[in-house]
């Protein structure tokens, strides 16, 4: 009997999945906010089902009793944040925050797969995150102070970097994180959204050629901190960000062209300056040729996707504790093999449209300082997508990045938390401006009509 409801629960969440995406991008032909609002609705029902019959089916496997009080957990958990999130926020994107509970419900379905304790610990930073962003969409409304602080944000971000590159531990090679007091941290994900608000508040100022030395100078020197401290994927990262923000703010093609032209000498450097580079490389062009130790894990990942076809063979019905770093690094692998692959192709969209709508909310900003953030956050959680994706499915080499909101990682997830919620005060913000330039044409309307 459990194996039947495991095939039909297989079907069941991978056709949820697909309609809620679908929704994700048909909503925006609707042209109000009220009419979008029984789509929001209808999505919030599918995400539940989802991850009902998902927690039914690890129960039927487990008959853990601990599973029944863990889900109803996490639904209090959805239920208080959301009904805290439309109270205090009337204004924010309902797209957007099923988006980042989606996710997130997601990630807490995989990772109690995998294993319930991990899960568990997710969980309990996950709610206590939540509910500590509920300011972050105030502080971005009414904190302008934020713009001034250009020397803070260069000082303590490479500040964090260097007590990793100093003090951290090593991880697969790389210092990404250290512990006090036996809790881990890895600064490096807060650092990420600083660096944003550095290279926003430094270009919003000015965009001449002396600023574009200085910033240019400053961002190297965060980088090269990374580099020293073998954490690559994050170096890249920062490359890609400042690249992006620099470009928006000079449109200037030639910095653009000299950009990647660095970048380029960067790679081949690191090729032969760092062996475990040159391994992965050698491991992401002859996967399958070397299948022992640590190398194994891109050959495990594609034979975990390959045996989860289309349709997956269902929870608990793969071996995903083959993958080496299933919950961090291959989570989107384990994904493809028990959910399937059409499962995970509706995440990559479903994040795709979380890009789109930061994209849209940087665009329609007026301030150019939250401008630049918005973009900049934009292309630190899409471009964090496609390295993970893409290093677990062999579309490029492995970076060692986790997916947001959905791998295991406590530093991570709440750094993802609080980028989403800044960009629902940047969301916000919008609506203001928006609701304000409409008062100002209606009383230039009014005293038209009176003159």
């Amino acid at each position: 009997m459990t194996a039947i409801i495991t095939v039909i629960a297989r079907y069941l969440m991978i056709v949820l999945i697909a309609v809620y995406t679908l929704q994700s991008f048909t909503v925006f032909r609707k042209k109000t906010e009220a009419e979008r609002q029984p789509v929001y609705k209808s999505q919030l029902v599918e995400m539940l089902l989802l991850h009902f019959i998902a927690y039914v089916v690890m129960y039927l496997h487990t008959h853990d009793l601990l599973l029944i009080f863990y889900y109803i957990a996490q639904i209090t958990y959805l239920t208080a944040t959301m009904i805290a999130f439309r109270m205090i926020y009337p204004k924010l994107s309902r797209l957007l925050m099923n988006h980042m509970y989606m996710l997130l419900l997601i990630g807490f379905i995989v990772l109690t797969r995998l294993d319930a304790e991990k899960s568990m610990k997710q969980f309990s930073i996950a709610a206590l995150a939540t509910f500590l962003s509920l300011l972050v969409p105030v502080i971005i409304r009414k904190a302008r102070f934020l713009r001034n602080w250009t020397w803070v944000y260069c000082i303590l971000g490479a500040g964090l970097l260097v007590a990793v590159a100093v003090l951290g531990s090593e991880t697969f090679g790389s210092k990404i994180n250290f512990t006090i007091g036996g809790v881990t941290f890895s600064p490096n994900e807060f650092v990420k959204i600083i660096f944003v608000f550095f290279v926003a508040a430094i270009y919003s100022k000015a965009t001449t050629f002396k600023t574009v030395v200085l910033a240019t100078v400053l961002a190297a020197a965060h980088i090269l901190i990374l580099v020293v401290s073998r954490d690559l994927g994050s170096a890249l990262i920062y490359f890609v960000v400042y690249m992006s923000m620099m470009f928006i703010a000079t449109k200037r093609f030639a910095y653009l062209f000299g950009g990647l032209l660095s970048f380029s000498g960067a790679a081949c450097a690191a090729y032969f300056l760092f062996s475990h580079v040159r391994v992965r490389v050698l491991t992401w062009t002859t996967p399958f040729e070397i299948i022992k130790n640590d190398t194994s894990q891109l050959a495990q990942s594609l034979f975990a996707i390959g045996t989860g076809g289309f349709f997956g063979s269902g929870l608990y019905e793969g071996i995903p504790n083959t993958i080496p770093v299933a919950a961090a690094d291959f989570i989107f692998s384990v994904i493809c093999e028990e959910l399937g692959t059409l499962f995970g192709i509706c995440i990559i969209l479903i994040c795709l449209g979380c890009f789109v709508m930061f994209a849209k909310t940087a665009l329609q900003t007026e301030d150019l300082f939250y401008k630049l953030v918005g973009f900049g956050l934009a292309v630190v959680f899409i471009f964090q997508v496609f390295l993970t994706i893409g290093g677990g499915t062999k579309f490029i080499p492995l970076t060692g990045v986790t997916l947001p909101l959905v791998s295991y990682g406590g530093t991570s997830l709440i750094s993802s938390l609080i980028l989403f919620a800044i960009m629902q005060g940047l969301y916000i913000l919008n609506q203001d401006e928006g609701e304000s330039n409409e008062n100002v044409q209606k009383q230039i309307e009014r005293s038209e009509k009176r003159a």
